[in-house]
């Protein structure tokens, strides 16, 4: 099994290993980028885990812009009874899609 950890990045929290592909709230950068999220909740592998208060101190997890793209589109609709009121708008919240390389503790 390798090293695997939680990041936090974007307000939300990702389960990662070495070789996964995520998708998180977009990041600056170029596709071949490579980024570097030290936001590290959680660092296990197969002799012991470690676990920050809040962060682990010392752990990053490095990774490689693959994409930068849009999620799917969400509909926004609102809507009031009797008064002929009625909104539609479509919306895609921009994304980055990285590819994890390495995870160190």
């Amino acid at each position: 099994m390798g090293q695997t950890a939680v990041v936090e990045t974007g307000g939300r929290q990702y389960a990662v290993a070495a070789g996964d592909l995520i998708y998180i709230p977009r990041m600056a950068g170029a596709v071949g980028d490579q980024i570097t999220l030290d936001r590290v909740l959680l660092v296990r592998d197969d002799a012991n885990t470690r676990t920050g208060r809040p962060h682990v101190e010392g752990a990053k997890v490095q990774g490689e812009i693959i994409a930068q793209d849009r999620d799917d589109k969400l509909i926004v609709f609102r809507f009031k009874r009797r008064v002929s009121y009625r909104r539609k708008n479509g919306h895609r919240q921009p994304r980055t899609r990285v590819r994890i390389t390495a995870v160190h503790a």
